[in-house]
């Protein structure tokens, strides 16, 4: 695939898979988004595909997301010459090949290690962002790293290389971890903080409720908090606080109905075990895995926030501050004002709030209200979008409503479950090159030339 924005994206993915096509060779990953999620859904476990793929209540904001793409359509034009292409962008002064960065998904371990019929438990978080991390590398396309990663943000940094990468920021109710995971993403490399607004506390995610599945109670999706030196200090405090009596052997997790050890109870204390630091077997005769679990759902973000308290955050770094979860004029005006230095228009990808509005539909009236708010001559904050983006032609819907970039989040991790870093890559590489066939359909060589005068508005 041609790197660095060069053109005919489009052209070069589909010819590969037309050519290994002839010697009976088919895509690594389908090409169809409904067909690439029934595929992992039949490789993930009941647990996993719930926590990937579910959303909120009944699902109608999942839905709202997805249908929403299909008001908006694109108006083809012909004879342009278009023969030469390019989805090279800029954005917070950084080169990149593509308007399409890897959103950040938590518990990101769940698509390779809950598989129907897989084992590799323990080694799984070494699947998981190492994978992502060798795509991204591989395209140059930015990584949002997630809070709830299952991998250490220095390790993926690593792994990264030069390759750019954000960090996700979920606001701890502790004001040492958050500084603690600015700190360290600034270390690490990370060029900007996106601070995740939607999730101060869970939404009502039905799926998981009726599997009684949370991964972050098994340990799962938390290295960034067990691998975090404020985090530890609470663990400890917490540890040193606990009476013996107060603390239960090994291997005797109770359900508190029955009294009894259950199946379930011991392998949860197997799974915090074996994802905390340290020898699995002598995590299971020490209170800190455990304890580490209680203090994580303890210090889990926090509803108390106003926009004042953006300045803070501010104050405590450099790096430039983006707000996910935008879905409403006023807040990105607000965001703006208290010291952000862009908004992402996002629902969380219908994960939080049943029945709620499309993020695509708030998309253009944010993209007014940021442009109308700043002050004339000056650089124009930048607006990303995320929830419901499967396919290339949505993100040129995107694009042309205004987002500067798109996140690309759950089609990705499908690719991981399908195919580990090949999946990831080749999900990418599909998207990118419809978005290129589209502009070229549409009439247009160069990202920065799409925009609503290409939709039937």
């Amino acid at each position: 695939m041609p790197k660095n924005g060069e053109t005919n994206v489009g052209r070069t993915v589909q010819s590969a898979i037309y050519r290994d096509g002839v010697y009976g060779r088919r895509p690594v990953v389908p090409t169809h988004p409904d067909a690439l999620a029934s595929a992992a859904r039949r490789r993930m476990t009941r647990t996993a595909w719930a926590y990937v793929s579910g959303g909120a209540g009944a699902q109608r904001t999942v839905e709202a997301n997805r249908e929403a793409f299909g008001r908006y359509r694109t108006v083809p034009r012909q004879m342009v010459d278009v023969g030469g292409r390019s989805l090279a962008t800029t954005l917070l002064g950084r080169d990149l090949p593509a308007p399409v960065l890897f959103g950040p998904v938590g518990a990101l371990e769940l698509a390779v290690q809950h598989q129907r019929g897989r084992g590799g438990r323990a080694a799984a978080p070494r699947n998981a962002e190492p994978a992502l991390a060798a795509a991204a590398r591989d395209l140059g396309l930015p990584v949002v790293i997630s809070s709830q990663a299952s991998t250490p943000m220095e390790h993926t940094a690593t792994l990264l290389g030069d390759s750019p990468r954000w960090f996700q920021l979920y606001w701890s109710s502790d004001d040492t971890v958050v500084e603690s995971f600015v700190a360290r993403a600034e270390a690490s490399g990370c060029e900007a903080i996106v601070v995740t607004l939607d999730t101060h506390v869970l939404g009502w995610r039905t799926l998981d409720l009726d599997l009684g599945y949370l991964p972050f109670a098994r340990a799962e999706g938390i290295a960034q908090y067990l691998s975090d030196p404020a985090f530890r200090r609470l663990v400890e405090a917490r540890v040193a606080g606990t009476r013996p009596s107060d603390v239960a052997p090994a291997g005797a997790a109770q359900d508190p109905g029955r009294r009894l050890p259950t199946p379930s109870a011991v392998r949860s204390l197997l799974s915090m075990a074996r994802h905390h630091p340290g020898p699995t077997r002598r995590n299971l005769t020490q209170p800190y895995p455990r304890a580490a679990v209680e203090t994580f759902l303890d210090v889990f973000s926090r509803s108390t926030l106003t926009w004042t308290d953006l300045a803070w955050l501010r104050a405590r770094t450099t790096l430039p501050v983006f707000v996910k979860g935008i879905q409403h004029p006023d807040d990105a005006r607000a965001a703006l004002d208290h010291g952000a230095d862009g908004v992402i228009v996002s629902n969380h990808g219908g994960r939080q709030i049943d029945n709620a509005v499309a993020s695509l539909d708030m998309l253009a009236p944010v993209v007014d209200a940021v442009r109308a708010h700043q002050a004339p001559g000056s650089t124009p904050a930048p607006v990303l979008f995320d929830s419901g983006v499967r396919t290339g032609a949505d993100v040129f819907t995107a694009l042309a409503l205004g987002a500067d970039a798109v996140l690309l989040g759950r089609p990705w991790v499908y690719g991981l479950a399908l195919a580990g870093a090949d999946g990831v890559r080749a999900v990418a590489e599909h998207v990118l090159a419809e978005l290129d066939l589209t502009m070229a359909l549409a009439g247009v060589s160069a990202v920065d030339q799409i925009g609503r005068h290409n939709l039937a508005l």
